[in-house]
């Protein structure tokens, strides 16, 4: 894999934000996970999985409604058809929504529904699906959100690879804001650091850990210390 030095993209160390990601299929675990989080962190992502698009399924736009939380939150639409989900996320307080390319054959239908309802809106791709198929796409939203896993699993193996395209991204569109997603860890996270992004989802090497505050500032730290090398 072809190094790419955090100076090529300019980072700094403000530009760096952790996001914890949750994912459960369980309310109970849902409020237990989010109460420890509101501790640490102003913002999160709830992955909301169908059962169809990925072979498992989560929790549900009602169930995060009954949390009355006042983290900030975006909900990760690992589901098809994500326009039928958008008024639902809105109404339980979602500031934003991020939709997979792979899971409609009309994404932009899916962006403008997506801005008729008030929300933000950011775009999704898994490892296998090319650059070139998401860079026309890359001006019309907020954000796009590369997996570094294949989608639906807590403590899914970091794929390395998908680096590289974030390499190739940049290039191509140096100016939208970058998320990666999956199998991220203290292991691996100055090398993603390295690679330009500006959102890092971690999910189980925060929430699945013995003190998720002290990984969060752990994985926050490191980060943080890449970023201003």
């Amino acid at each position: 894999m072809t190094p790419y030095p955090a100076s090529t993209y300019n980072l700094s160390v403000s530009k760096i934000r952790i996001v914890p990601a949750i994912l459960t299929d369980d309310p109970k675990k849902l409020a237990s996970m989010v109460k420890h989080i509101e501790g640490f962190a102003r913002y999160a992502q709830f992955d909301i999985m169908d059962g169809q698009f990925v072979p498992s399924r989560s929790i549900t736009a009602e169930d995060i409604a009954r949390l009355n939380t006042e983290l900030g939150w975006e909900a990760h639409l690992m589901t098809l058809h994500p326009e039928d989900y958008l008024e639902a996320f809105k109404q339980a307080g979602a500031e934003k929504i991020i939709f997979h390319y792979e899971a409609t054959p009309a994404p932009r239908g899916v962006i403008a529904k997506a801005r008729k309802s008030g929300l933000k809106v950011g775009l999704a791709a898994n490892p296998q699906t090319p650059v070139a198929t998401i860079t026309p796409l890359a001006g019309e939203v907020d954000s796009v959100l590369f997996l570094s896993v294949n989608p639906g699993f807590y403590g899914s193996r970091f794929l390395p690879e998908v680096l590289d395209k974030l390499a190739a991204f940049h290039k191509a569109c140096p100016d939208i804001e970058v998320g990666i997603d999956g199998g991220i860890n203290e292991d691996n996270i100055a090398r993603v650091v390295r690679s330009g992004v500006a959102n890092i989802y971690i999910g189980s090497a925060i929430s699945m850990q013995p003190q998720p505050a002290t990984s969060y500032r752990r994985l926050l730290a490191l980060a943080e210390a890449e970023a201003a090398r």
